[in-house]
């Protein structure tokens, strides 16, 4: 029997994914793995004291976000210290750092902040079994609603190596699509893990594409040796490839975002270079996308939507305190169902409230009105919500 459309991902009220962390959680991981060495513990760790503080605080989490009215809940990511590297960390092949890229930085109103973290090849890629996979199996042994699963995008892991040439420079590859590839093979191995666990939502978190939005960043990712547009349709095709014949009752979603850490962000465009691509080529069931600033764009790319796919609109800031009201919320999703069928949108925060340890600069009060927030005005437009 098929799942009524209503039953299944992306909701008319949804979440991307972290949420932030209790400060007990914050002070227990840094006593219990030295958290203030600047490269100590990016990836995941084995420190059964630590995963038990972290049961407790996810439970609690989970209780929040059901507390809210989501049909879907995530861990919060507290098991992560930042929204990427607990996956890629875990396998073969893999180092990273916290040293600053100053190729892309992170910025504000008042301009650049610090650079990116970096990311390097040690060797081949292998798969080897992730904490990602455990960390589903407590969500959906521990909630009512559907766990969601996030994880970067494979293009992600492209673009933070700097593109072709940071790959071909490594020493590990001189073969692009041999690194391709292994990377592939890898992300199916870990998604088929999750699957035979019990995952039926998985969203992969992307900024590579959205990036090529914003002129500054179309020239530094140039700089790596494709052209934008090349790098767009490789992209496109690689992500499909990573979710190509899984079973159907499998929802894959596609999260993009121009940069979310501590209230800071990187890029900026409209989605306007990127969104016929996106939306058509790209074979998830749904967009994440964020709307939450002028630095997004207008709804116009949303032509592009084609019929069966959902756009999420991340209407409700997670770098801000500020609560949007209703009727600024149902103003906007109107507006954009002049381009896009309203049976096809969505709505959410436009990204996770801590997408690393620190957290953007919120309370936990104001975390949760806004979750409520984003239930409240589903209600009220969708009637399946």
């Amino acid at each position: 029997m098929a799942t009524p459309d209503s039953l299944r991902p992306p909701f008319r009220a949804d979440v991307v994914g972290s949420f932030l962390r209790p400060e007990a959680l914050k002070q227990a991981r840094e006593a219990l793995l030295g958290t203030q060495s600047a490269d100590q513990n990016l990836g995941p760790h084995d420190n059964p004291e630590l995963r038990a503080i972290e049961d407790g605080c996810i439970r609690e989490v989970i209780a929040m976000q059901e507390r809210a009215g989501l049909k879907s809940v995530t861990d919060g990511e507290f098991r992560r210290r930042s929204w990427w590297l607990e996956l890629i960390l875990g396998w073969e092949g893999f180092a990273a750092n916290r040293t600053a890229n100053s190729e892309v930085t992170w910025r504000n109103q008042a301009g650049a902040q610090q650079g990116f973290s970096r990311l390097w090849l040690t060797g081949r890629i292998g798969w080897r079994p992730s904490a990602v996979v455990r960390a589903f199996e407590f969500v959906q042994a521990n909630s009512r609603a559907i766990p969601k699963v996030t994880m970067p995008s494979p293009n992600q892991v492209h673009f933070f190596l700097r593109g072709d040439d940071g790959i071909r420079n490594s020493s590990v590859y001189t073969d692009v699509d041999a690194f391709w590839s292994d990377l592939i093979a890898a992300y199916r191995r870990e998604i088929s893990a999750l699957i035979a666990a019990g995952a039926r939502y998985i969203q992969l978190d992307d900024t590579s594409i959205v990036f090529l939005c914003d002129p500054a960043q179309r020239k530094v990712m140039a700089g790596w040796g494709r052209t934008p547009e090349a790098l767009l349709s490789e992209y496109a095709e690689r992500i499909n490839q990573v979710i190509a014949g899984f079973p159907a009752d499998v929802t894959f979603t596609l999260h993009q975002c121009r940069g979310n850490r501590e209230g800071n962000w990187v890029a900026e465009g409209g989605y306007d270079a990127v969104a016929e691509v996106l939306f058509n080529q790209i074979k998830v069931q749904g967009f994440f996308l964020e709307y939450d600033s002028p630095r997004a764009g207008s709804f116009a790319p949303l032509r592009f939507l084609p019929k069966g796919k959902t756009a999420v609109l991340g209407l409700v800031s997670t770098k801000v305190p500020a609560l949007e009201s209703s009727d600024d919320l149902k103003r906007r999703i109107d507006e954009a169902a002049r381009v896009a069928p309203l049976e096809q949108l969505a709505l959410s925060p436009q990204c996770g409230f801590a997408s690393s340890i620190k957290g953007n600069p919120l309370t936990e009060q104001d975390q949760m009105a806004k979750l409520m927030r984003v239930v409240e005005v589903a209600r009220a437009v969708w009637s399946d919500a």
